[in-house]
């Protein structure tokens, strides 16, 4: 099974972000789950991109960038939201990555990206959820609830 590192949304690492992990936990992922916003929540999406805004938002994806720092480089990043910066940016810059999973949002598609020239974009979409996967490797197994 694959190895995980999923960033939290702009309402911080929520219950609902936590029980994301567990049902991937649950299918035998390993799954890395770092707390960008160092313990707050926020009720609102505009508290939380309030509370990004104070930090700034170039240091707080580099803040999730750094926290690859001790893991291997063979994962898939995985982002709610916000928690696609980091996700995308290791993804297309971190060799060895395996996969990008991308839910609520992505940004622009440029450059080279880690895992090379196959290259597979896949879009799933629901009332509740839109999830982008991006990966080389053949999927064997995902999930997607509205967190």
């Amino acid at each position: 099974m694959s190895e995980v590192l999923l960033f939290h949304h702009a309402l911080g690492l929520t219950s609902g972000v936590l029980k994301f992990a567990d049902d991937l936990r649950q299918a035998g992922h390993k799954v890395h789950t770092p707390d960008l916003f160092e313990g707050n929540t926020f009720n609102s999406i505009e508290k939380g991109l309030a509370f990004i805004e104070e930090t700034g938002f170039d240091e707080m994806r580099e803040r999730g960038v750094r926290m690859a720092d001790d893991l291997p480089h063979d994962l898939v990043y995985a982002g709610f939201s916000f928690g696609v910066l980091p996700a995308q940016k290791l993804a297309q810059t971190r060799p060895g990555a395996r996969a990008a999973l991308l839910i609520h949002s992505c940004l622009p598609i440029s450059g080279d990206w880690s895992f090379g020239p196959c290259l597979t974009a896949s879009l799933f979409k629901s009332t509740q959820w839109t999830m982008i996967l991006f990966s080389s490797a053949k999927v064997t197994s995902s999930c997607a609830r509205d967190r």
